[in-house]
């Protein structure tokens, strides 16, 4: 008389982790869509020998105004050396990403505040294409 007895229902948890799964996945894409990229536009200098890095370095953007930012930050000369102080000067690398219209004496002075600290390893970032 097994055929009587009465079964207990139960509840399946695989189809609920699924659809637990999508909707975290789900919410994880729409935050990131309405995170704006943050971030200064600039027009950087092309060059025909342009590389792509290995590992991230640190960025120093400079601004045709004279402005520094580093850490999504504005800072001064000094405060940049400070900054960079702070870092391994052995490992750190350091990326000078300036716009088109940046002079050369910007450029050295940067420089100069990263030698400071200490920071041998610098490059200069560009576009790729024809300068």
């Amino acid at each position: 008389m097994r055929y009587f007895e009465a079964r207990k229902g139960r509840i399946e948890i695989i189809p609920m982790i699924d659809i637990m799964l999508f909707l975290l996945v789900f919410f994880i894409m729409i935050t990131l869509r309405m995170i704006p990229a943050s971030g200064i536009s600039t027009r950087l200098p092309t060059s025909s020998s342009a590389q792509i890095l290995p590992k991230t370095p640190l960025v120093v953007e400079l601004q045709s105004d004279g402005s520094l930012h580093f850490r999504d930050k504005t800072v001064s000369l000094s405060q940049l050396e400070q900054q960079l102080a702070q870092n391994d000067p052995v490992h750190t690398q350091v990326i000078l990403a300036g716009a088109k219209t940046v002079t050369l004496q910007q450029l050295v002075a940067v420089m100069d505040a990263c030698r400071h600290a200490g920071i041998s390893q610098m490059g200069i970032a560009t576009r790729a294409g024809q300068p």
